[in-house]
């Protein structure tokens, strides 16, 4: 294989936060098969979501567009599909390209996955094995489910959703209530996920390169582990979320979420939030081994020589930080998201010269500010693809190559764009180097401004702040005039 094009295996999870594994300096999260993947690529710490939602930021991933430019603000729009794709642009430079595992491509709800093959298709997929997220699993059919009824476990998965989402019979009605799940492990969704990826990897027998993004439907709640997984945690030793009193107004994106959250969090007591907290570590860890699975699988074969190994999620999950579960807000918890770009034969010092790399340094964390546009750009570059046009992102391919030491290694972008909500409620965040700021989308009325330097938690807002006077105008009339002109 080592004379043609490298493959791409894309790890891509649901709901993850950036800061909860090991390389990221979390003291008890337990991921040693994402920690290698750190230690032999460039994580890049500081990469956000272009939207804190799943089907919107999916959008952008693929077509290199922001928000306010494809406009999946909540429900995919049909007709995007023939839209520019990066995985479309990957399979026209020669790549065999597949996806296992969950797309939302389109809205879920009824039916079954195989009734959108041609739709993926569309999209650029030369190979699919869809599934959904798992709660989808309950109105949407898809290979998972036919995994089931073929062992006659759906009832009993069915069941377990039903509780999880009604509370009803098991009273479950609080995260740190909700009991493991009552499947076999290596029936678990995320394992399931796993297992399809090693099979279409052991079974590739095309003289193509491939580009293979397995996409997991975890850690997204409910956070529903095995037992042996939560086994592996002390919720004595979680630390306690972010709950400290913050000062200047809450925006009203934030006050409805605080309002109309149906999992209230007022009354949480710290024991019950180390317990909800070692419930989502053990998804993570979960995570974690599906993920060395799908790395076993490459070795195998042979391959971890020639294959980039890229890793993210569509966004965050805030797990009890400033009171409030899941996404939806700006706050780094919710926006922030794992980037990691692991080279063929690890990174090991590699640099770009002359006809491709060649070996001798380890591992390293770039500062650069990036975003999901940028993970589509990086992609394309790696398999030699045309670009996206029109895009924002921007290739991180001379970040990685030229080392942690080179000139512009922890420099990426001057600002980038997250977006969410349905206009017109919809809002905007603009983040730089130090700042952050969220506005009303409509009107670009700030209504958020942290200094991300002086208060990384952000508990002060200070877009009322005389003194942030020209920092707000800065932000407003420059860098979000710049990623999202007025009425676009």
């Amino acid at each position: 294989m080592a004379n043609r094009k490298p493959n791409i295996v894309f790890i891509f999870t649901d709901q993850q936060r950036a800061d909860t594994m090991g390389y990221a300096d979390d003291p008890v999260a337990i991921t040693p098969h994402t920690d290698r993947l750190a230690s032999e690529g460039v994580v890049f710490r500081r990469c956000c979501t272009n939207s804190p939602v799943c089907m919107p930021a999916r959008a952008s991933l693929i077509t290199g567009k922001q928000v306010h430019q494809h406009g999946v603000w909540g429900f995919a729009n049909p007709e995007l599909r023939h839209g520019p794709s990066h995985v479309r642009n990957v399979r026209d430079a020669g790549y065999r390209t597949a996806v296992v595992g969950k797309t939302h491509l389109w809205p879920h709800g009824k039916g079954h996955t195989r009734d959108h093959v041609e739709g993926l298709r569309e999209w650029g997929y030369v190979d699919s094995v869809e599934a959904t997220g798992p709660v989808e699993t309950a109105s949407t059919e898809s290979c998972y489910t036919d995994h089931l009824r073929d062992k006659g476990l759906l009832d009993t998965h069915l069941e377990y959703l039903r509780a999880h989402l009604t509370g009803k019979h098991l009273h479950v009605a609080m995260p740190w209530e909700l009991p493991p799940t009552n499947l076999p492990t290596e029936d678990h969704l995320d394992m399931f996920i796993a297992i399809q990826a090693e099979k279409w990897l052991d079974s590739y027998d095309h003289e193509s390169p491939f580009y293979l993004q397995v996409c997991f439907g975890g850690p997204h709640d409910p956070w529903d582990s095995p037992a042996e997984y939560r086994r592996l945690y002390d919720a004595d030793a979680m630390s306690l979320s972010i709950t400290d009193a913050r000062t200047g107004p809450v925006s009203p994106q934030v006050e409805m979420l605080l309002k109309g959250a149906p999992q209230k969090l007022d009354h949480m007591s710290e024991a019950e939030n180390r317990v909800m907290k070692s419930y989502y570590y053990a998804k993570v860890t979960l995570i974690d081994d599906c993920v060395g699975r799908v790395v076993a699988a490459l070795e195998n074969r042979g391959w971890m020589d020639d294959t980039w190994i890229v890793f993210s999620s569509d966004h965050g999950e805030m797990l009890g930080d400033h009171g409030l579960m899941a996404k939806k807000v700006f706050y780094d918890g919710s926006v922030n998201v794992p980037c990691i770009f692991r080279p063929p034969g690890g990174w090991a010092g590699w640099k770009s010269g002359g006809a491709g790399w060649k070996s001798g340094g380890a591992g390293w964390t770039s500062n650069a500010l990036t975003d999901h546009l940028d993970i589509a750009a990086t992609l394309l570059d790696v398999a030699g693809a045309d670009a996206l046009e029109d895009s924002y992102g921007s290739s991180l391919l001379g970040i990685i190559g030229a080392g942690k030491d080179a000139t512009g290694a922890h420099t990426h972008k001057d600002a980038v764009l997250s977006e969410l909500g349905v206009p017109p409620a919809a809002f905007s965040m603009v983040r730089t180097d130090r700042y952050k700021m969220s506005v009303r989308a409509t009107t670009r009325e700030p209504l958020e401004l942290y200094d991300m330097v002086e208060d990384p938690r952000e508990l002060h807002n200070r877009v009322d702040d005389r003194a942030m006077r020209s920092v707000r105008e800065e932000l407003v009339e420059s860098d979000l005039a710049r990623l999202a002109p007025a009425g676009s």
